[in-house]
């Protein structure tokens, strides 16, 4: 038996060095692979720091590798058109290399009209803009555009006329562009005529809200020209000039941003001597998505429609919330032309059209101390720009039933929902009004790029209750019942407040004499 395991253990050794043998060059080059791993790691903390690849040279060099007969969207186009031969580069209005000393040579076709090309969600097509949007249950739905490399230069979302000789362009860019480089832009005015001369000026990038983007930030240019712009009415389009400012490799994008038409443009409406606002009020509120209360935005819409009163206007951007119950309860609303739903694309447009302009959530209400109007109010604020709203936060679970329990379930949200948070913490989160006619850009919570003074002592004057998430749940929002003036819920103060409360019957007959009772089956 002994002889027997000395010869299994004899034969598995002989077995093993024939195995290490027969894979002894392998073996080499993975020691070998292994020796050179170590070596490069051992120096690598002793190369300078000057040896380095900057981020647009791996941009250019991955844009190479990854699609080496792909033509960036902002650089040339290859066109296939009847009046051109197959397979010729021509360079639409956002092509980058075409821009030589603030000279732009846009393609010519063989009849002497200029070749525009498609360009992100329009089609610019000698000179006219024809949007690509689709029209789906009166809502317009439009999309981002984005340009430049692997990290947008810019993405726009929308630009608008601001006067007789200024625009401005909305919409992101990379974060890090504007941390680690210098980004710049400058604005080109290009008439449809061109026996006219164009017109370049420096653009002024606003950074709203800077401390929220992660990746993207939040950007408004700014061009104000020495002049009028098309003052003969005669059409033409704004490029944008976006440039990188990186130091290694300075890359521009000229972006067509926005196209006039011939006799498009209403001067009339940015002569301060002769406006008529078309709405004392207008509300201009955050993006909608999630699966929204139906109930929840039927009670808000009739509190505020009744609150500003008839010369005020909504208008709601849907992001995905506004499922087909919460568009059947604002239909009724749209019919009467007192609420818009669109794409925050074409909000810049309001403007012009209201006195002042409201920022707030569709979970708060604003409020007012008894025995006042929004008007009154709006007349001792007058003299300011922009005035700050304190908040009153609500809770969103927490119900009060003096009525009793059958009667308070049947109640809505903001009548029974009575019980306000009175913990002493500082409560910075505010919502914000302004004269949008001396605002540059506005932001979350207020503007900081105005002209004129802002108000913030307003808390005996106006404020809002916030009612926070009240409106993503699709339920009875009743979770506890009490009776109590002051009552103590998981070692969190609330005292009664019957503010909303005691307005509640009347908003209901407002939107019964308003709509009819065509909404009073709407479901949680």
């Amino acid at each position: 038996m002994a002889k027997e395991k000395d010869q299994n253990t004899k034969d598995n050794k002989n077995l093993l060095i024939c195995f290490l043998w027969n894979f002894s060059a392998e073996l080499k080059l993975i020691l070998m692979a292994l020796l050179v791993l170590c070596t490069l790691a051992t120096l690598l903390p002793f190369i300078p720091s000057s040896f380095s690849i900057s981020a647009s040279e791996l941009r250019f060099c991955i844009s190479r590798i990854a699609a080496p007969d792909v033509v960036n969207s902002t650089s040339l186009a290859v066109v296939n058109d009847p009046g051109l031969e197959n397979g010729v580069i021509k360079r639409p209005l956002t092509d980058k290399a075409v821009v030589n000393n603030g000279d732009i040579k846009l393609p010519v076709m063989n009849n002497g009209d200029t070749k525009r090309l498609f360009s992100g969600n329009t089609i610019v097509d000698n000179g006219d803009v024809k949007p690509k949007s689709v029209l789906n249950n009166g809502v317009t739905k439009r999309s981002f555009t984005g340009y430049g490399w692997a990290a947008y230069t810019f993405v726009l979302m929308s630009a608008y006329r601001g006067g007789v000789n200024g625009f401005a362009a909305i919409g992101l860019s990379s974060k890090p562009l504007h941390v680690y480089a210098h980004p710049s832009y400058r604005c080109e005015w290009v008439p449809l005529n061109q026996s006219e001369n164009r017109v370049l000026t420096d653009g002024s990038r606003i950074l709203t809200d800077w401390g929220y983007g992660r990746v993207y930030t939040t950007v408004v240019v700014n061009c104000t020209f020495p002049a009028t712009v098309n003052s003969k009415n005669s059409g033409g389009t704004l490029l944008l000039h976006a440039t990188t400012g990186d130091a290694d490799r300075n890359v521009t994008d000229s972006i067509p941003v926005l196209t006039e038409s011939p006799n498009s443009v209403d001067f009339h409406l940015y002569d301060t001597n002769r406006r008529r606002e078309k709405y004392d009020y207008l509300y201009c509120g955050s993006s909608l998505y999630g699966n929204l209360s139906p109930q929840r935005v039927r009670e808000w819409i009739a509190y505020h429609a009744r609150f500003f009163g008839e010369k005020s206007h909504f208008v709601l951007h849907d992001a995905g919330g506004v499922q087909e119950e919460v568009l059947e309860v604002l239909r009724p609303w749209i019919e009467l032309g007192r609420v818009t739903l669109h794409d925050i694309r074409d909000q810049e447009r309001y403007r012009f059209d209201a006195k002042w302009i409201f920022f707030f959530d569709v979970d708060e209400f604003i409020g007012i101390p008894p025995n006042n109007t929004i008007s009154s109010v709006m007349e001792t604020l007058e003299e300011y720009s922009q005035f700050t709203i304190g908040q009153m936060p609500m809770s969103s679970q927490l119900c009060f039933s003096g009525d009793g329990p059958a009667r308070t379930y049947r109640k809505w949200g903001f009548e029974k929902l009575a019980y306000r948070d009175v913990k002493k913490v500082p409560r910075r989160d505010r919502k914000y009004a302004v004269q949008p006619r001396n605002v540059f850009a506005t932001g979350v919570h207020m503007s900081q790029n105005l002209q004129g003074k802002t108000y913030h002592g307003t808390g005996s004057l106006i404020r809002y209750f916030h009612y926070h998430g009240s409106i993503s749940q699709r339920r009875e929002p009743c979770r506890h019942l009490f009776n109590g003036t002051r009552i103590m819920f998981d070692n969190n103060p609330y005292v009664l407040d019957t503010t909303m409360r005691d307005v509640g019957f009347a908003v209901k007959t407002f939107e019964i004499r308003t709509i009819g009772d065509r909404l009073i089956r709407t479901r949680q």
